[in-house]
């Protein structure tokens, strides 16, 4: 057994590039720990055999040299490592006692107790002794303690940062007050702090931080608490993505301009797409990448990765909405397309429209003969990505799937070209007049139109700053036709466009009646999942069973088993009513875009007065 002296208060682990095992204490002295037997090593100590004495300097001069594995200076871990070098020869037989005790999980403390913090420490150390004399631990046991201490370290940081919020010499109060602006200082202490009272007033005479380590510690805490408030208020945010009103502005601003990959992704996860589908989810990652670097190629103020992820939770907001979500009226396949569809739509646009394009002779209009040029671009562009292996997330489809796939992103895209706008709607009048079911790709390709123009039905708020990046981007459109000698395109002259005038007309003319022909289409889609009364089974015959139709999870089995009781004891019964009659489905689409489109609207009326008004004042004003 070895012996121990002197009081020890440090006791380091070193591993040789041999594989084996050191404890070192501050006196010097050394053990080899990884064999079978404890073997004790002083650099003080006199041994009668050369051998030993050799052996004893090569031990020391390559403890010399040893990375450190781990150092306790704690007396308890260090009376621990020594207790265990004390009970018994064989390191690796204590380890592996240690190992066994990590299977007990039911006792132990709660995380944000004191005691959770020894113990948490301890088996920390029992599991980095086992990997590294190589015994074995099992996954379950290895998982459910370090999830433990995981736990029990999330505590003490959240009790530190509570702590040092509550200081009342605190870090954010001792910033010198010349060392940032006064309102960057203020915006500090009210978004980290529990209220503007750590604010003091400002003497003249200038603070300075306690100590370096304060400084450091304040940092810490800053970021720490502002990165949490990043991802909690990005998941408030995404909470409304299922509403009509979700403001894209915001959660743009909360994912530093990476709104689309954020939306983009959040919705095919819901829909557990990736898995579904076997999208690789890199690819998936790599790919949405590429989609905001392509909509930021030309800096435009309104076709942007922002306009991209709005025209994408439009759409999803649209069917999701109108209940065809659970109807099932799209298969997995038909819903990714549909997904793509909507962030491809505007892939690398130029901020620039068709007509322009056409009008200057541009590569891209003679590579697609002056036919919806961007609309082609967009898609061809997004297609050619598809085929690097990096951000091919459609690598696992079959050639059927892939075949449809492109096709329907193909049909919806395109529908976006604002030329073929009346045609569309003049067709899809048309199919609501025939009873036959309307066809799915032209359904969802009127949608995406739709989500395309939609800014003037959402709110004031989110209305006005569309409309003011789209004029924008019309006025700098009107700048370059300028310069190039060509006709100023309608709405491009910021000396004498009117926009109010403008946003009325494209109201009335384009976007309200566009939206009731969605509105009518989705719910004669929707009547086609009514089942009729003549469809019903009759009251003898058995209905359906419920592995083909499936029922809410609150709903029970007993009226079979009374329905099959009655019919033993010969009794005649009334059948119940929800078995006579088809059960109540909503087949009226609420329709949030009309209030906004209407208040919208009054409210431009009211800017066109003032817009004539001005007008009016400024011809008075140049008249001789």
């Amino acid at each position: 057994m070895l012996q121990f002296g002197g009081d020890v208060t440090e006791v380091k682990f070193y591993q040789n590039n041999r594989g084996r095992i050191f404890v070192k204490l501050n006196d010097g002295t050394m053990f080899d720990v990884s064999g079978a037997t404890g073997t004790k090593r002083h650099h003080h100590h006199r041994h009668s055999s050369k051998t030993n004495k050799a052996a004893v300097a090569t031990l020391n001069n390559e403890g010399e040299n040893l990375p450190p594995i781990f150092s306790s200076k704690s007396k308890s871990a260090s009376n621990s490592v020594l207790t265990k070098l004390r009970s018994t020869n064989s390191s690796n037989d204590i380890i592996e006692r240690d190992v066994t005790s990590l299977t007990r999980m039911s006792n132990l403390p709660a995380p944000d107790s004191f005691d959770a913090l020894q113990i948490s420490s301890d088996r920390l150390r029992t599991i980095i002794a086992a990997l590294h004399c190589n015994i074995l631990i099992r996954k379950d046991d290895l998982v459910r303690n370090l999830d433990y201490a995981a736990n029990v370290l999330e505590a003490v940081h959240q009790d530190e940062t509570k702590r040092l919020m509550e200081e009342d010499d605190g870090a954010l109060s001792e910033i010198e007050p010349d060392s940032v602006p006064n309102e960057v200082r203020d915006w500090l202490a009210m978004t980290f702090t529990r209220s503007m009272s750590t604010i003091k007033n400002r003497p003249s005479e200038k603070k300075k931080f306690k100590s370096v380590a304060q400084a450091i510690r304040a940092g810490i805490m800053v970021d720490s608490c502002a990165r949490y408030l990043r991802r909690l208020s990005i998941d408030i945010k995404f909470k409304t993505i299922n509403e009509w009103t979700f403001d894209v502005f915001s959660v743009n601003e909360f994912t530093n301009g990476q709104c689309l990959r954020y939306v983009g992704f959040e919705l095919m996860q819901r829909y557990n797409l990736p898995n579904k589908l076997r999208i690789p989810v890199t690819a998936l990652q790599n790919f949405l990448e590429q989609m905001e670097m392509g909509y930021s190629k030309y800096r435009n103020p309104y076709h942007n990765l922002i306009h991209a992820a709005d025209v994408l939770q439009t759409i999803y907001q649209i069917i999701y909405n109108s209940g065809l979500m659970v109807e099932n009226w799209l298969t997995d396949h038909e819903l990714f397309a549909t997904f793509i569809a909507a962030i491809i739509h505007d892939f690398e646009h130029t901020g620039t429209s068709n007509n322009f394009h056409i009008q200057s002779r541009s590569d891209v209009a003679l590579t697609y003969n002056d036919r919806a040029v961007l609309e082609n671009h967009h898609v061809s562009a997004a297609f050619r990505l598809l085929r690097i292996d990096d951000y091919n997330i459609v690598s696992e489809f079959t050639s059927d799937e892939y075949k449809n796939f492109r096709h329907l992103v193909i049909e919806m895209v395109l529908a976006t070209d604002m030329s073929s706008h009346f045609t569309q709607l003049k067709t899809m009048r048309s199919l609501l007049s025939m009873p036959e079911n309307i066809e799915k790709s032209k359904a969802l390709a009127l949608i995406l139109h739709c989500a395309d123009i939609s800014h003037p039905g959402k709110p004031w708020p989110i209305h006005q700053i569309w409309t003011e990046s789209l004029m924008e981007e019309f006025f700098t459109q009107g700048a370059k036709e300028k310069e190039l000698g060509l006709p100023c395109s309608p709405l491009c002259d910021r000396e004498n466009t009117l926009v109010a005038e403008s946003q009325i007309g494209f109201i009335q003319y384009i976007v309200e009646p566009s939206f009731i022909v969605m509105g009518d289409m989705l719910e004669k889609i929707l009547k086609s999942f009514v089942v009729s009364d003549s469809e019903l089974p009759s009251p003898s015959i058995p209905g359906r069973s419920n592995a083909t139709s499936p029922t809410p999870s609150g709903a029970s089995s007993g009226g079979d088993s009374n329905a099959q009781n009655d019919e033993q004891n010969g009794q005649d019964r009334q059948l119940p009513s929800s078995m006579t009659t088809p059960l109540a489905r909503p087949t009226v689409v609420r329709r949030p875009w009309s209030d906004y489109l209407k208040s919208n609207r009054e409210r431009w009326l009211k800017e066109a007065e003032e817009e004539r008004r001005r007008k009016e004042l400024k011809v008075i004003e140049e008249e001789p």
